[in-house]
């Protein structure tokens, strides 16, 4: 369950190096810092899995693009999303380095990992506040209902297919790659 923890608004640059003292990590909401629960390490086990697959595809079609995991994206004036995964085109961080890891432009896709305390969050509010700010994919991995959700960016509204079981995920970002519902869901699973 996320928590409001302050009274006060922060614009983005007061989020960029807030420090409470605590390793808590927050999102920042309409200008309120919202802390985030610790994710479960089925959730940390998923967002790996696909971090290194999209790693191993990038590499092997030597594309221009980085992939992140729990890196920030800002989604509006006052907010700023941590997505699980994402993956940008590697000019789009280049003059942020040394900066807090929060992508301040649209990645080309996004992927949050569904657990009990983040379900109405992922698919219904960073579901718009991504096609607001024109992420072109953004899938939700929900290891609760056995899916994963593609959403495509088609005049400004996401278009949504649901993938389960041995059903092949097909992705407009990643078209080569020959994933199942049931690899991607073994990935949060030990031994």
């Amino acid at each position: 369950m996320t928590q409001t923890t302050t009274e006060r608004l922060y614009s983005f640059e007061e989020y960029l190096v807030y420090d409470d003292g605590t390793d808590s990590r927050y999102e920042l909401v309409n200008g309120k810092l919202e802390r985030m629960n610790p994710p479960t390490f089925r959730h940390l086990l998923l967002a790996k899995f696909l971090e290194q697959t999209f790693d191993t595809e990038i590499n092997r079609l030597s594309l221009p693009w980085l992939c992140f995991r729990e890196a920030g994206v800002r989604t509006g004036w006052r907010k700023s999303r941590l997505p699980d995964v994402y993956v940008v085109m590697a000019e789009q961080v280049m003059q942020f380095l040394d900066e807090s890891a929060v992508c301040q432009s649209a990645p080309m896709l996004v992927v949050e990992v569904v657990s009990s305390d983040s379900v109405k969050r992922d698919y219904r509010y960073k579901r718009s506040e991504y096609a607001a700010l024109e992420i072109p994919e953004y899938w939700i991995v929900d290891p609760i209902e056995s899916k994963i959700t593609i959403l495509l960016l088609s005049e400004g509204l996401y278009e949504e297919k649901e993938f389960s079981g041995s059903q092949q995920i097909v992705s407009a970002t990643f078209p080569e790659i020959a994933l199942t519902v049931e690899q991607v869901l073994a990935a949060g699973n030990i031994g």
